[in-house]
């Protein structure tokens, strides 16, 4: 036998996705080269490892045996690595985060300098929504959590990262020349919404309820990446994280329509369980943070921190 590691993750993904293109994709390998380890790891059994019936590829009862084994072969082949790094006092483990959909923009500017200082780190960062954010923290499935708005019903502890400020975004064949406008605006314009459990959203209702302002949905979509986009297409406006219109408002795909009151403003936090036991790997990764957030900042978010 002289099957490869190599071609053991790559059977392993193979059977994971039940598909030769999704292994590649997954992999960042070309599918003939997927298919051509597929083929030199099956001329060493005599039995088949996968089946295609149709346009369908299957896994024989023979396969998924191998790849139950296989799946041991790389934990274990993991390990080993990971004990060389650790009597080298290299920090190993794996750091788990959970962000909201607009954390995206922020969170890899404070992940990257850690992961730099410590490639023993292996990371899972999970982007999603609120509602699905404080799940995770609450089930205890991530080491932190980053928010816009801190839940109140929750034990937790957090650190302040960056500030959070929302503006009234529009396209850029609108014009509103005034130097700031009455909230009244609002009832002018269709504005589209996030869905419900967005933490944007959610900052976008409280602001319309204190204000008075009464609106009928026209549009709901389910990431700011979407809303941008539909702006930017002209189908409506709305209060978004500024965090993420840096290149459209500065190519003039985007405008910001000043508006009394706003920008609405929060902060970006991470939070984590109080008394939560941190892991070796969490608690470099925590202390990191308080010691180069203001650096990191200052570094990446300079032309951010101007806009008021």
């Amino acid at each position: 036998m002289n099957y490869t590691l190599s071609q053991l993750e790559i059977f392993l993904k193979i059977c994971q996705n039940q598909s030769i293109t999704k292994a590649a994709e997954e992999l960042h390998l070309t599918q003939p080269a997927v298919s051509i380890q597929l083929k030199n790891l099956q001329n060493q059994f005599d039995l088949p490892l996968t089946e295609v019936i149709g346009r369908k590829l299957y896994v024989t009862d023979f396969g998924k045996e191998v790849a139950l084994m296989a799946e041991n072969i790389i934990f274990q082949a993991h390990e080993i690595a990971h004990k060389s790094k650790a009597f080298k006092g290299e920090l190993i483990g794996k750091l788990k985060i959970s962000v909201v959909s607009t954390g995206k923009y922020v969170i890899p500017f404070f992940l990257a300098g850690f992961l730099k200082k410590h490639p023993g780190v292996a990371l899972k960062l999970d982007v999603t929504n609120k509602a699905q954010v404080l799940e995770n923290i609450a089930q205890n499935e991530v080491d932190f959590s980053m928010v816009s708005v801190l839940p109140s019903e929750m034990n937790i502890d957090n650190l302040e990262l960056l500030q959070n400020k929302l503006y009234l975004i529009t396209g850029k064949e609108s014009n509103y020349p005034k130097k700031k406008y009455d909230v009244s605006i609002f009832e002018e314009l269709p504005i589209i919404y996030r869905e419900k459990g967005s933490g944007t959203r959610y900052t976008m209702e409280r602001y319309f309820e204190s204000k008075g302002v009464k609106l009928q949905k026209q549009m709901e979509l389910t990431s700011n990446e979407a809303v941008k986009q539909a702006i930017i297409a002209g189908l409506g406006s709305s209060v978004m994280p500024l965090i993420g219109l840096k290149n459209e408002i500065e190519n003039g795909e985007l405008k910001i329509i000043p508006v009394k009151g706003l920008p609405i403003k929060s902060s970006w936090q991470l939070i984590w369980q109080k008394n939560k036991g941190f892991s070796p790997v969490a608690l470099a990764f925590l202390e990191y943070l308080r010691n180069e957030k203001d650096q990191i900042i200052e570094k990446e978010f300079s032309w951010y921190e101007e806009f008021e």
